[in-house]
């Protein structure tokens, strides 16, 4: 089993039932997912985005929690479907 750590930046936007996520974008290290969830939280049209983990085994698909880095803007409270 190789462990592999993943990082993302998510965005959100507002939707009729409240915030949605946007599209996420992986990157290189938990440096890069911060400046990239700073970066879509400005973007026109996003309120928010978080920056924030996984890790796991991608072959079998078992991942951890994920781990949240940083969050810019709004975000939603329970962040545990991530």
């Amino acid at each position: 089993m190789t462990e592999v750590t993943y990082y993302v930046a998510l965005p959100f936007v507002v939707a009729d039932d409240g915030l949605a996520a946007g599209e996420a974008v992986e990157c290189f290290n938990p440096n890069a997912a911060v400046m990239k969830a700073e970066a879509l939280a400005r973007k026109p049209g996003h309120v928010g985005a978080i920056a924030f983990s996984r890790t796991g085994d991608p072959s079998s698909g078992d991942f951890s929690d994920a781990k949240l880095i940083r969050k810019f803007g709004e975000v939603p409270d329970d962040l545990s479907a991530l």
